[in-house]
């Protein structure tokens, strides 16, 4: 059963890889941080198969906090695109 987490976070890594190469060439600001919202999703997937694989609970605070990092990060563009726009 581990051996099919791990095959699983090994396919959700290669889309994180995927949202990299968009994050470093997207076009614009709202795609970057779309392409971010992808990577911490994927880290946040991996991390929960990486917990259920090993047997690890602890792993689950690291996801928990990656996905608290992720929604205040977003918030925070949000909110600078707005400054931004409203000049």
């Amino acid at each position: 059963m581990a051996d099919l987490l791990y095959i699983a976070s090994g396919i959700i890594l290669l889309a994180v890889l995927a949202g990299l190469w968009r994050a470093l060439r997207g076009p614009a600001a709202a795609d970057r941080m779309m392409a971010a919202q992808l990577l911490c999703t994927g880290g946040i997937a991996i991390l929960l198969l990486f917990a259920q694989a090993n047997g690890q609970p602890a792993i689950l605070d690291v996801a928990l906090v990656l996905a608290l990092l992720g929604a205040f990060a977003t918030v925070a563009f949000v909110l600078a695109a707005r400054a931004i726009a409203r000049r």
